[in-house]
C-alpha cells in the first residue's frame, strides 16, 4: 500500500505547485495591469493639466513637473532651443534648489549630452551619463547624475526643445515604458506649447491694436506731437519688453536724424542727439527703409559708439516709421538689456506693422493740420481783401472829404485839427496796409529752422576739423528761438568751430544747443590744448559782444580732462535790445 500511495501523492503535489506558480504569475500580471492603469491615469491627468495652461512660462513649468512625476525622476529640466537651432535659450528645472542653481552658475547652452539631443532630436536613454562619448562632465557644485532619459518636444514640424530626466528614484534604470510615457507627454506638451504661443500672440496683437488706436486718437484729436511720439516709444518699449525706446525724425535738408524722444535706460544720453545716416542703427534703417537688427548694439562694428549711450544694452532693432514714396517719417529704436533674447522675425514684423500704422495716423494728422492751415490762410486772404477793398477805400474817401472841407474852414485852430485828422487817417491806412502784408506773408522755405542750420554748419566744419563733431539739441529750438537770435547762434557756432580747427589741435568736439522758453544756451567743448594766455582774443571778443547785445553772457573754462568749454547764452521771451548801429 505504501508503494502504491507514493506515486499518487506525487501526482497530487505537482498540480498544487503549478497552481501556485500560475496564481503568482496572475497576481504579477494583475499588479502590472494595475500599475499600467495607474500610470495611464497619471499620464492623462498630466496631459489635462498641461493642456489647461495658456501662459507659456507656466505651461513649461507644468510640463517639467509632470515629466518628473510620471517617470519618478529626481531631477527634470526643459531646455528651449534658441532661434539659431544650435543653443538653448531658456532652461526650466525641477529638483535643484535656487541656492544650488546660483552656485552652479549660468544655465547650460546645449553642450555635451544636452547638445546631443539638439543635434539628433530622438529619444535618448542612458544607464550612465559619463560613459557617453558626448559627455563633458558637470560643473562645480552640480549634483551627481547617472541615469538619463531625454526626449524632444515638437511643435508642429519644428523642434521646440527637449525634456531631460535624470536619476530615477530607488536606484532603478529608465526603461522602455518610461521612454514611451515621456514621449507621449512630449506630444501633448507640443500641443500645449502651441496653444500657449497662439494665445500669447493673440494677446500681443490685441495690445498692439490698442496702442495703435490710442495713438490714432491722440493724433486725430489734435494731441501734441511730442506727446504722441512719447506714446509711440512707451507703448513699443512696454509691449516688446525693451529697456530703451527711442524715436528720431529727419532733419529737413540736413541728411541726418534728430532724436525727439528717448524713454528708458540711460535715456538722457540719447535725447537731443543728431545722428548720421551711415554710422548709426537708426540711420541705417532710415536709409534702407527696412528694419535693421543687432544682437549686441554696444559692440556692433556698423555703429559709432560716440558719444557712449548703449551701456547695459544688448539686442536691438531699428524700424522705419512708414516706407511710402516720400520715404520714412522717422525711426523707432528698441533695445533690450544685455543677456536678453534677440528680436525675432515675428517681433520685427509686428513692430513694422505698428510703425506703419503709426505713420498713417501721423500722415492723416498732418493732412488735417494742413487743411486747418489752408482754412486759416483763406480766412486771412478774405480779411485782407475786405480790408483793402472796403476799409481802406472808405478811410481814403473820408480823408479826401476832410481835406477838401478843410479849405472852407476859416477858423485856424479848427482847420489844423481837421488836417491832423487827415494825417491820422493816412497813418491808419499805412497800418492797415502793413497788416494786410502780414496776413498774406508766407514761410520763407524749408530747411530754414535753427536745427537744420546748426546741422549744416557742423557738417561744413567737419571737413576743416577732420572729424565730425557730436551734436545734441534739447527743447523746441525751431519755435522757441527768434530768427534774430538764431542768426547770432549760427555765427557764434561757426566762429567757435573755426577756432577749434585753427588753434585747438583737438581730436573731438561736442556741440550742445538748449532752448527752454526762457533762454537759449550754446555749449561747444573740445579736447584740444586750450586757450593760450597770450593768444588773440578777437574771436572770443566778437562772441562776447553778441551775447552782451542780447542781454546774455559768454563763459570759457578748461574742463578737468583738458581742452576748452565755451558757453554762450542769451535770454528769450522778452524784447531783445537792438544792436548798436
Amino acid at each position: 500500500m505504501a508503494r502504491s500511495e507514493e506515486p499518487g501523492g506525487a501526482r497530487v503535489r505537482l498540480p498544487q505547485l503549478r497552481l501556485d506558480e500560475l496564481l503568482e504569475e496572475l497576481q504579477a500580471r494583475l499588479d502590472a495591469a494595475r500599475s499600467t492603469r495607474d500610470r495611464v491615469h497619471s499620464l492623462l491627468e498630466a496631459v489635462l493639466s498641461v493642456g489647461r495652461e495658456l501662459d507659456l512660462e507656466q505651461a513649461l513649468h507644468s510640463i517639467v513637473e509632470a515629466a518628473a512625476v510620471l517617470v519618478d525622476a529626481e531631477y527634470a529640466a526643459l531646455g528651449v532651443i534658441g532661434p539659431d537651432g544650435k543653443r538653448l535659450s531658456a532652461f526650466h528645472t525641477i529638483g535643484v534648489s535656487e541656492d544650488r542653481i546660483a552656485a552652479i552658475g549660468p544655465f547650460p547652452e546645449g553642450h555635451g549630452i544636452l547638445g546631443e539631443l539638439i543635434r539628433h532630436p530622438e529619444p535618448l536613454r542612458l544607464t550612465k551619463i559619463s560613459q557617453h562619448p558626448a559627455s563633458h562632465g558637470f560643473p562645480a557644485h552640480h549634483p551627481p547624475m547617472n541615469t538619463f532619459l531625454g526626449v524632444p518636444i515638437r511643435v508642429r514640424d519644428q523642434v521646440f526643445g527637449n525634456l531631460y530626466l535624470t536619476e530615477k528614484r530607488g536606484g532603478l534604470q529608465f526603461d522602455e515604458e518610461d521612454e514611451s510615457v515621456l514621449s507621449t507627454l512630449a506630444v501633448a506638451a507640443g500641443v500645449a506649447i502651441d496653444n500657449a504661443r497662439l494665445y500669447e500672440e493673440s494677446r500681443l496683437r490685441e495690445r498692439w491694436l490698442r496702442a495703435n488706436a490710442e495713438i490714432t486718437h491722440r493724433l486725430m484729436s489734435g494731441g501734441d506731437r511730442t506727446e504722441v511720439l512719447a506714446l509711440i516709444a512707451e507703448q513699443a518699449g512696454a509691449i516688446t519688453g525693451s529697456a530703451l525706446a527711442v524715436v528720431a525724425l529727419p532733419v529737413e535738408g540736413a541728411g541726418s536724424l534728430a532724436v525727439e524722444i528717448a524713454v528708458g535706460l540711460d535715456a538722457e544720453a540719447h535725447e537731443g542727439l543728431v545722428l548720421s545716416l551711415d554710422r548709426t542703427l537708426m540711420g541705417l534703417a532710415f536709409s534702407a527703409a527696412t528694419p535693421v537688427t543687432s544682437e549686441d548694439v554696444g559692440h556692433d562694428a556698423r555703429i559709432s559708439l560716440a558719444p557712449p549711450r548703449f551701456g547695459g544694452l544688448g539686442p536691438a532693432v531699428a524700424v522705419p516709421i512708414g516706407t511710402g514714396e516720400a520715404g520714412p517719417r522717422g525711426v523707432v529704436l528698441l533695445a533690450r538689456e544685455t543677456g536678453r533674447q534677440p528680436f525675432t522675425g515675428t517681433e520685427t514684423e509686428t513692430l513694422q506693422v505698428f510703425a506703419a500704422q503709426a505713420a498713417v495716423a501721423m500722415e492723416l494728422a498732418d493732412r488735417r493740420r494742413d487743411a486747418e492751415e489752408i482754412a486759416v490762410l483763406q480766412d486771412r486772404d478774405r480779411i485782407a481783401r475786405d480790408l483793402h477793398d472796403l476799409a481802406i477805400q472808405r478811410l481814403f474817401a473820408t480823408g479826401m472829404t476832410l481835406q477838401s472841407a478843410g479849405r472852407f474852414i476859416e477858423h485856424e485852430e479848427a482847420a489844423e485839427r481837421v488836417m491832423r485828422a487827415v494825417e491820422d487817417l493816412d497813418e491808419t491806412i499805412k497800418i492797415i496796409r502793413s497788416t494786410i502784408f502780414g496776413l498774406r506773408a508766407r514761410d520763407g522755405g524749408a530747411g530754414t529752422g535753427l536745427r537744420a542750420r546748426v546741422v549744416r554748419a557742423i557738417g561744413e566744419a567737419a571737413d576743416v576739423l577732420g572729424f565730425p563733431p557730436s551734436v545734441r539739441m534739447e527743447g523746441l529750438v525751431d519755435t522757441e528761438v527768434p530768427r534774430e537770435i538764431a542768426d547770432h547762434v549760427i555765427a557764434v557756432l561757426s566762429e567757435a568751430l573755426t577756432n577749434i580747427a585753427r588753434h585747438a589741435r583737438a581730436q573731438r568736439a561736442d556741440v550742445a544747443l538748449e532752448a527752454n522758453g526762457r533762454g537759449v544756451r550754446l555749449t561747444v567743448t573740445d579736447d584740444g590744448v586750450g586757450i593760450p594766455a597770450e593768444g588773440r582774443r578777437s574771436g572770443l571778443r566778437n562772441m562776447a559782444e553778441r551775447a552782451e547785445q542780447l542781454g546774455g553772457s559768454l563763459e570759457t573754462n578748461r574742463p578737468e580732462g583738458g581742452g576748452t568749454s565755451l558757453v554762450w547764452q542769451v535770454p528769450v521771451g522778452e524784447r531783445q535790445p537792438n544792436p548798436p548801429l
